[in-house]
């Protein structure tokens, strides 16, 4: 496939120190877009996970943003969650802070420890499908498996 094996292999990696129940697809398809990513998984949009890299203004720290595939992050209401204004993160500050290329950025495998904030409306689903590293690469996770193991806080995002 078309992707960093070590990227895919550290989500892989930390999934299975976990020992969390998930299923991973290596898909011939793209899923860096959450349509793209339900199409190839026969899910709704929803059910996708998007990770998105935020970085606070005056701080400069990474926040990672795990929302709904069907919902925009609203960044005035994400930033008066953590208390600092934040912005979208060039793609060269999501790889250097969490060793993922933009849409295949994971919850699992960062490359160090990141603020990480779950959109609420991901627990609506019995299962979930995030990125695993690369734009081919998901899993699966119960909502409730992936906020125990991330440690997350649960948040309005819109």
């Amino acid at each position: 496939m078309k992707y960093n094996k070590s990227s895919v292999q550290r989500v892989l990696d930390e999934l299975k120190s976990l020992n969390l129940p998930t299923q991973f697809k290596d898909l011939p398809q793209s899923t860096r877009t959450a349509r793209e990513a339900a199409a190839a998984v026969n899910c709704h949009v929803g059910q996708i996970v998007k990770s998105l890299v935020f970085q606070t203004k005056s701080t400069h720290k990474p926040i990672l943003v795990l929302t709904s595939g069907s919902n925009q992050v609203n960044e005035a209401v994400v930033g008066a969650v953590i208390g600092e204004d934040i912005d979208f993160a060039s793609a060269e500050f999501v790889r250097e802070m969490t060793g993922f290329a933009i849409g295949g950025v994971s919850p699992f495998g960062l490359k160090e420890e990141i603020a990480t904030y779950i959109d609420e409306d991901l627990l609506q689903h019995p299962v979930i499908w995030a990125a695993a590293g690369s734009p081919n690469a998901v899993f699966s996770i119960c909502p409730e498996d992936l906020v125990s193991a991330i440690q997350g806080q649960i948040i309005t995002v819109v």
